[in-house]
């Protein structure tokens, strides 16, 4: 169990995340001024084609994408947004009259994107999810159990938190944090900000939701009081994409802390994002140089934060998505076999009678260059030196100037560490290594296959015997802990255990809650799988090292006869 911290601001209504909340008119004012200054330097000289553009846009995505969570007036407010630009066109005050249209579609786009924070819905969320979070990590029954639901205890013993903890703590009262998770399921926002709320203390972060999670009225309800702030990714006029990042950029700026998924989205294929958007980004980076301009030296810090789950409950559709459109023809969607009763029942057998455990890893702070920072925010060099952050935005005045182009520079590096953070801050899992060695020792079987054809392998013909996967781990072991005395990555405790004891925790627990077994071991001792597109999903966890290349698959032991499954 990871130590509970107290909450470093005890007292919700002092949170930034709610202050900003009482000024929110005002925040959307100053959207409405910055988004029009910016798009006025940009298109000024042709608002007319902007407004055209975006309309344009509009009406494509309300008739052929429409969603329900969309105002019941959209479709007619663009009609009208368009027979604006038309009468617009003919007056002789055209240009102002296109500007005040402009600030009209600001205000709209800043009013939707723009969250609440409710201290009493907060209050009732964490009590409802802690409910929520005993009854799914926590077996039905146990030894040392003594409640239907579990007890706090062992929750929070489920709930393993690694890393740069106490200095993530500190920055907090330094300067502003954003945490910069890895994205594998709709539920990190949520079970990210749990986590971090009772196990660090840190206070509440602004984050980013889909606008799409707002159809469901439930998660509508509880996300537009919780600090999120809606993100349309159908929209992609240049207002829009402009209001979002000044949205951004101006909540950093007031001290509010950010969670932010640089990816863009859920891993399809299960892997840590090697490709992030920049978008969001640079409104750190344009935050951080807009600090100094405007006379603070208020740092920005980045922090990266690594999901380690043996289990995504949308892994069966994240991973046929990620095959349907890398594949191509080469796809072919399979039915499952279960029936719906065999579905239900096999996923409320898996809720009562199993559990399992959530880690977190926090990666090292840096600043928004992406450099190394200490406890107390000096951002520090390559050989540990301290360096002036705010020269990086100077001019050759020493005047701290705005420069799109440096600027996108810096957030490309700032990305590339971020990156290399996600990779070296990786735990490694039982269930994730396990499930990797079985599927590569079943591609190593098949090699005259593409990835495709062995997907489509029928898993009755397929098995590993166990005896060959304990060799493979053993092997794996010495790899592992070889790179983590490097760093370059982490590997939970389970690892220092012996290969059968991996094995068997692996099995158990990867892609617990699946109504279709992951892994299994047969009668006769072989690993075997009932799916093996999440068999794939699970071991992408693990791509990006190439660790079969370091394993000996020509050694005796893999060479041995074992009994052949049925």
């Amino acid at each position: 169990m990871s130590d509970r911290k107290p909450h470093i601001i005890p007292e919700l209504t002092d949170w930034p995340i709610y202050k900003i909340s009482q000024k929110r008119y005002d925040i959307v004012q100053k959207v409405i001024t910055q988004v029009y200054e910016k798009l006025e330097n940009t298109h000024g000289d042709n608002f007319e084609s902007l407004l055209e553009k975006t309309a344009y846009l509009e009406k494509i995505r309300v008739k052929t994408n429409p969603w329900k969570v969309d105002p019941r007036d959209e479709k007619k407010y663009w009609d009208s947004i368009s027979q604006d630009i038309k009468k617009n066109s003919l007056a002789e005050d055209r240009e102002i009259l296109n500007k005040e249209l402009v600030k009209r579609i600001v205000n709209r786009y800043a009013e939707e994107i723009i969250g609440k924070f409710r201290p009493k819905t907060y209050r009732f969320a964490v009590r409802f999810l802690t409910q929520f979070y005993k009854r799914i990590l926590n077996k039905f029954s146990g030894k040392g159990s003594r409640f239907y639901w579990g007890t706090k205890k062992e929750l929070y013993d489920r709930l393993i938190l690694n890393g740069s903890i106490n200095e993530t703590r500190e920055l907090f009262k330094k300067g502003t944090v954003v945490m910069v998770p890895t994205h594998f399921s709709n539920l990190d926002s949520v079970m990210m900000g749990y986590i971090l709320d009772r196990m660090t203390g840190l206070p509440s972060f602004a984050y980013a939701a889909g606008l799409n999670l707002f159809d469901y009225e439930l998660l509508a309800f509880f996300m537009n009081r919780l600090g999120a702030y809606r993100v349309d990714r159908r929209k992609k006029n240049p207002i829009y994409l402009e209001c979002l990042k000044a949205v951004t950029r101006i909540s950093l700026q007031e001290g509010v802390n950010n969670i932010f998924f640089p990816g863009g989205t859920r891993s399809r294929k299960g892997s840590i994002e090697k490709k992030l958007k920049l978008g969001l980004l640079g409104s750190v980076v344009e935050a951080q140089r807009a600090n100094y301009q405007e006379g603070s030296n208020k740092k920005i810090y980045i922090v990266p934060l690594i999901a380690g789950y043996p289990f995504v409950l949308e892994a069966k559709s994240l991973i046929n998505q990620f095959l349907r459109s890398s594949g191509k023809e080469k796809y072919i969607h399979t039915r499952d076999n279960l029936s719906p009763f065999k579905k239900t029942f096999r996923f409320f057998k898996h809720v009562y009678g199993r559990s399992s455990k959530i880690y977190l890893t926090i990666g090292e702070p840096m600043d928004v260059m992406g450099n190394k920072v200490d406890i107390d925010g000096n951002s520090l060099d390559a050989k540990g030196e301290q360096i002036d952050l705010k020269k990086y935005f100077y001019n050759t005045e020493n005047e701290v100037v705005e420069s799109s182009q440096r600027e996108s520079v810096y957030t490309k590096i700032l990305g590339d560490k971020i990156l290399e953070s996600y990779m070296s801050n990786n735990l490694v899992l039982a269930p994730h290594l396990v499930a990797y060695l079985t599927f590569q020792y079943i591609a190593h079987k098949n090699q005259e296959l593409s990835i495709f054809n062995i997907l489509n392998l029928n898993t009755k013909d397929i098995f590993v015997p166990k005896a060959h996967i304990l060799t493979l781990v053993e092997q794996a072991k010495e790899v592992l802990a070889s790179w983590k005395e490097n760093k370059v990555l982490q590997v939970e405790k389970t690892m220092d255990l012996s290969a059968e004891e991996i094995v068997e925790i692996g099995v158990k627990e990867v892609g617990v809650f699946h109504p279709q077994r992951t892994l299994y071991i047969d009668k006769h001792g072989n690993v075997k799988t009932e799916d093996l597109k999440l068999l794939y999903y699970y071991h992408n966890r693990m791509r990006g090292y190439d660790l079969q290349e370091y394993l000996n698959w020509s050694s005796e032991e893999l060479k041995s006869e074992v009994e052949i499954s049925e």
